[in-house]
């Protein structure tokens, strides 16, 4: 592979490794110190809802300025956010800076993601979108796999506060291999004009593509429904291993590591086979729904692991027909702009679950919650076909 490939790829993986660490830690870290699942869901809610909120307007800002500028200052500024919360956390103590700093971090990771997104289709012209999508996931993933080992590792050797500093220097070794990227990489990207309006008017264009193109908002609305059950999973993961099955917090951190691997297997596979998209998205919904099943119901943690391991594994098959579909539909001109709508609206639910998660644990309990969620999945996935299925089959 050529080394502005490399490079690029690298930058990915150290960027989503640091991110990876910080969102391991939070909830974690919150759980320990309240020994609260209804606590953790609020954290989950407070770092997750941000990020998301931050999608359209970083969306137009890509369509805008250069997003190779974009990526450097995003990872440039959370690596000096990670360093002034670790300053605040030594002269105050306390969780709640922990907790900004996710929030803060979360969309200036935003804000890398879109970048990257609108990046992506002009880097690998050799290849399918597809494959291009399953390699860059597999270095996003591989970044998963070891960022709760690696955190893990770190929380054995030195306190919380210190891993701050080593994700900051994540974050700025990221920056580095991003800029050997540019000194090698001979892409030029194309510029279109642009509205002065960095507001109001790319949210109309937005809409006005979402509202004109029907499979834009068929893809929203599965999203909204996968995204309540991977919500509801991150947000309960720690709560559910450690407190329902009583399990050690290093097979906490197993956990996230197989589910990337799982991942990383899933992706490996789409890399290689062709199927179809309506197969790929279809097949993957199932299995999520699935899987959020068996952690509800399970009574033991090894039901719980296989099915966290089918919601976290096929999402990103799920992720990949999503993806493949803004791409195939929505103008190049307007790309970063609309995508960043869409995601807000498919990802909104990952934050209302840990709210839901942070409201009815304790009445409920958590499982009960997850099974909540799985009923409304499924009823959001069966609705969905039924409504494109007969707009499909009107008469033009």
């Amino acid at each position: 592979m050529r080394k502005d490939y490399l490079a690029f790829f690298l930058s990915l993986f150290l960027s989503r490794l640091a991110d990876q660490i910080l969102l391991f830690i939070v909830p974690l870290i919150v759980f320990q110190t309240t020994q609260s699942a209804s606590w953790a869901g609020l954290a989950f809610f407070a770092e997750s809802l941000p990020r998301f909120l931050a999608f359209p307007f970083c969306g137009a800002l890509c369509d805008r300025f250069s997003p190779t500028r974009i990526l450097h200052i995003s990872q440039l500024c959370r690596a000096l956010a990670c360093a002034l919360a670790l300053g605040l956390v030594l002269l105050f103590g306390g969780i709640v800076w922990i907790v900004l700093l996710s929030a803060i971090c979360g969309v200036l990771t935003t804000q890398g993601i879109m970048a990257r997104e609108v990046l992506l289709p002009h880097i690998f012209k050799q290849y399918s979108y597809t494959k291009t999508l399953s390699y860059s996931q597999i270095a996003d993933q591989t970044g998963l796999v070891l960022g709760p080992l690696l955190a893990a590792l770190l929380l054995h050797v030195m306190a919380w506060q210190w891993v701050l500093l080593a994700i900051a220097v994540l974050f700025l070794l990221a920056d580095l291999a991003m800029g050997v990227w540019q000194r090698h990489s001979a892409i030029v990207l194309q510029s279109f004009e642009q509205h002065g309006d960095i507001w109001l008017q790319p949210l109309r264009i937005a809409f006005g593509h979402i509202r004109a193109l029907s499979e834009l908002r068929k893809i929203i609305s599965l999203a909204v429904g996968v995204n309540l059950l991977v919500g509801v999973t991150l947000a309960t993961s720690a709560a559910m291993l450690i407190g329902q099955y009583a399990r050690p917090e290093g097979d906490y951190a197993a956990l996230q590591a197989a589910g990337a691997v799982t991942t990383i297997v899933i992706l490996l596979v789409l890399a290689r086979v062709t199927l179809p998209g309506r197969l790929l998205g279809g097949l993957a919904y199932v299995v999520i729904c699935l899987g959020a099943l068996m952690t509800a119901l399970s009574p033991t943690a090894g039901g719980y692991v296989a099915g966290f391991l089918l919601i976290v594994g096929f999402d990103k098959m799920f992720n990949i027909y999503i993806r493949s579909t803004r791409q195939r539909v929505i103008p190049v001109q307007d790309f970063g702009k609309t995508v960043g709508v869409i995601t807000l609206l498919n990802n909104l639910s990952q934050p209302l679950a840990g709210l839901l998660v942070a409201l009815l644990a304790a009445p409920l309990g958590t499982q009960s919650v997850i099974l909540l969620l799985a009923g409304a999945s499924v009823l959001i996935g069966a609705l969905t076909l039924w409504v494109f299925r007969t707009v499909e089959m009107k008469p033009a």
